[in-house]
């Protein structure tokens, strides 16, 4: 299983990778904006505003998701087979079993969410419990215990918050470029200036776009660690694999889906609704279903 252990590694090594990057990117253009528009008291305040929204929503997101997804909790009694399959899982994770819900919806999928491993919940579909065997469905809970384990939610937060801090200072200073810039034009500086204040209207339509592409890219990576991790926690790639193939193969869409929480279920609940040029690629949440399984059965 050392060929386990060394793809979840790289994964993980990849996505701090980017999110180095992502800093970087946002010191950069925080910086071009700021000598663009010569004050650098925007920045702060839009650090301090995205940070402090992001975060507030940060601890009312699982709440804000079932509620979304018209999500009902199961305890032990109304659901022994599932809650025993999470609470053994858990066991051999080291976690503490977290809430489980059902969302009555036949198209197989599941998410798990909250903002740590003692706030943490997991969903599933009544319909994947409905089409998945138990080898399977043990692969798919040990695949989102994976991303409870790893704190991805904490992580896509701080990706959010980042996100949200690019798109903040480019809407902002698309604002000022066209209503608030009254400077005098006999500016020692002047040339300089407006060279610089051209570059900043560019990034400031560019940025926001390579900032998503960035936390889609962060997701993929999490998505194949996700993987990797659960298949080491059940010892049997080939369960979530088939799993997977099950998923997909399945052209319900899921209803209660939409575009705020589509990043957080196993697979990409808008089947037949994802695009296959290289743009669409980039701007998936989800990394293409068949390059998914074929490295799980690779990892054997």
């Amino acid at each position: 299983m050392a060929s386990l252990y060394t793809h979840s590694d790289s994964n993980k090594r990849k996505t701090w990778a980017y999110l180095a990057g992502f800093f970087v990117f946002i010191i950069i253009v925080g910086y071009i904006f700021s000598m663009a528009m010569d004050d650098s008291s925007i920045l702060y305040i839009a650090v301090i505003f995205s940070v402090v929204a992001n975060f507030l929503a940060y601890y009312n997101s699982d709440k804000m998701v079932l509620a979304m997804s018209k999500a009902h909790e199961i305890d032990h009694d109304s659901n022994r087979e599932l809650y025993h399959l999470v609470e053994n899982l858990c066991i051999t994770a080291g976690l503490p079993t977290p809430k489980i819900y059902i969302i009555d919806d036949t198209a197989p999928n599941a998410f798990a969410t909250g903002r740590d491993k003692d706030h943490a919940v997991i969903a599933v579909t009544s319909g994947l419990l409905q089409k998945l065997d138990k080898a399977e469905l043990e692969g798919v809970i040990a695949h989102e215990l994976s991303h409870i384990g790893n704190r991805d939610i904490l992580l896509s937060t701080i990706v959010t918050v980042l996100v949200g801090l690019v798109v903040l200072l480019a809407d902002w200073f698309r604002h000022w470029s066209f209503f608030g810039n009254r400077r005098s034009s006999d500016s020692g500086n002047n040339q300089m200036q407006l060279i610089i204040t051209i570059v900043a209207i560019v990034l400031s339509i560019l940025a926001p776009i390579f900032a998503y592409m960035l936390q889609f890219a962060i997701s993929r990576k999490r998505e194949f660690a996700a993987d990797a991790d659960g298949a080491l926690l059940t010892r049997y790639p080939e369960g979530l694999a088939r799993a997977l193939e099950k998923i997909s193969a399945d052209q319900e869409p899921l209803e209660v889906a939409n575009r705020a929480t589509a990043h957080l279920y196993i697979a990409s609940p808008f089947k037949g609704r994802e695009g296959r040029s290289w743009v669409s690629r980039m701007m998936m949440t989800h990394p293409p279903v068949e390059e998914r399984i074929k490295k799980l059965r690779g990892l054997v």
